[in-house]
């Protein structure tokens, strides 16, 4: 047998390195770690496989252009995949990773909150999630550019990949490439977003079915915002006054703020939405034409429903501001409320502010936990290992483009979608205490799609007395597994 040359057996070692590394040996964007494990247990448990790595992104000249990180978990043995649906999921920001809904509701593996959704002690730890959705379909988190392991390649900028558009083709191409790559394109397909990534999920409905022909069964919309105008209140904009009062009705209930005569929550909704659409809305459109009778019934029914001093409704004009009131409501004991989850509680500097000084359900709630847990956990159980810091939530991606003249509006977007495609169903989750993307401005904004009156039924609405991320309350999450299980049924499929 022929000698061969050092350098010929360099090259072939490489090669065969390469192909170890990697399931397929067209990716060349580094290994994929690819691990098999057990869900559920008893006659209910299956075998199922975690893929995490990167999807080389390129153009057509077959420029590497970034690696988009992934974290996908499928059901092993299927021999039919039009028979399993897929999940593609990822959360907002804009700026944030998929770490919330990845292991905060929707995958194998959760962090182990309290039930009330507040944060053990440190060190954390996560637990296996009972309640995550993979028992029903198999599930692909996404990062978008700058989040989690994501990043530009080569010479490339970040900023090709952020803002509106460039993130719903960054997403949407990568979806494609899934599809492709992973032989999924028979099976039924669901977006799922959070927050910000509800705003991608609506624009990927229309982008996937016109640019790659996907047509998507079910979207679901966690905490929605597709209307910015409805929800940016400000001097030269109403309207997200009126349909934010439902929820600081709410907090002030939950936190015994609230006229005594509201027994229960409904009690107070029902109150706080129809004076919200009607007197409420009716005076903040008057301005300055309001008369002072008119005005002092307002501040008083106002009073009723938040608790709020009647001085302190009439010196801010009756326009309750995100930050002011987290910051009043319960200024007299020393304690702020939470965005993201009004019922947390947290403790400025002072009492005197304007504002509160950090999101207590964000700084002293989720963001040590999820950080800890998903480091622990991408490395220990995916087998996943980077140096790079794998970015909860950053602010590398600002600014961001919305890249509409005023206000973006995506339920536009998902009315062309939902028209072209009339099998598509849409499911938006709300909760009740969310300060950041309130029940009732999603509620109005869905109302005002105008669909056709045969396609209405194709929306379903559901509520959870939590907040921004209601799955961290426990109660939530089961009632969210259950509500997904309905969901899902209800689809049109093969």
């Amino acid at each position: 047998m022929p000698k061969l040359s050092i350098t010929v057996v360099i090259l072939l070692f490489f090669a065969l390195a390469m192909q170890a590394q990697t399931p397929d040996k067209e990716w060349p964007a580094g290994p994929l770690a690819i691990t098999h494990h057990q869900f559920g247990a008893g006659t209910a448990a299956f075998a199922y496989t975690a893929t995490a790595g990167y999807m080389p992104m390129k153009d057509e000249k077959d420029t590497m252009k970034a690696r988009l990180f992934f974290v996908a978990y499928t059901k092993d043995g299927v021999s039919d995949p039009s028979t399993r649906p897929v999940i593609f999921a990822f959360n907002g920001g804009p700026g944030s990773s998929s770490v919330w809904l990845h292991m905060g509701a929707l995958g194998p593996e959760r962090v182990l909150m309290t039930d009330n959704g507040e944060s053990t002690p440190p060190p954390y730890r996560s637990v296996a999630n009972e309640y995550s959705w993979l028992d029903k379909a198999d599930i692909v988190f996404i990062d978008p550019m700058l989040t989690g392991y994501t990043r530009p390649a080569g010479n490339t900028p970040a900023a090709d990949y952020t803002g509106f558009n460039n993130d719903i083709k960054f997403v949407g191409d990568f979806i494609r490439m899934y599809l492709s790559r992973y032989n999924r394109w028979k099976s039924p397909k669901l977006l799922a977003g959070e927050s910000y990534g509800t705003t991608r999920a609506a624009g990927l409905s229309d982008y996937l079915q016109d640019t790659h022909g996907i047509y998507v069964n079910g979207i679901i919309l966690i905490s929605a915002i597709l209307n910015f105008n409805a929800a940016n209140a400000g001097r030269d904009n109403d309207l997200p006054y009126a349909l934010q009062l439902p929820t600081f009705a709410a907090t002030s209930w939950y936190h015994h703020q609230s006229d005594p005569k509201y027994t229960s929550l409904q009690s107070v909704l029902t109150d706080a939405k129809a004076f919200a659409m009607g007197p409420y809305i009716s005076a903040l459109l008057k301005g300055d034409q309001l008369n002072a009778s008119d005005k002092n019934e307002v501040i008083e029914k106002m009073h009723a429903l938040t608790g709020l001093s009647r001085e302190y409704l009439d010196n801010c004009n009756m326009r309750l501001r995100v930050g002011r009131f987290n910051k009043e409501l319960l200024r007299k004991k020393g304690k702020t409320l939470g965005r993201y989850d009004s019922r947390i509680l947290g403790i400025d500097y002072d009492n005197a502010g304007e504002s509160y000084d950090y999101d207590p359900s964000y700084d002293r709630t989720v963001h040590g936990a999820f950080t800890a847990a998903f480091n622990d956990y991408v490395r220990r159980n995916l087998n996943y290992k980077s140096d790079l810091p794998y970015e909860i939530l950053t602010g590398k991606v600002w600014p961001w483009n919305f890249s509409q003249n005023g206000y973006l509006n995506v339920a536009e977007t998902l009315r062309d979608a939902m028209v072209k495609n009339p099998y598509l169903k849409v499911w938006i989750c709300n909760g009740y205490y969310d300060m950041a993307t309130p029940w009732f401005t999603t509620d109005y904004v869905a109302h005002h799609m105008f669909l056709p009156e045969e396609l209405r039924g194709n929306i379903s609405f559901t509520y959870y007395e939590a907040g921004h991320m209601m799955y961290l309350h426990k109660p939530s999450l089961i009632k969210m597994k259950q509500d997904f299980d309905r969901f899902l049924g209800g689809l049109s499929l093969r």
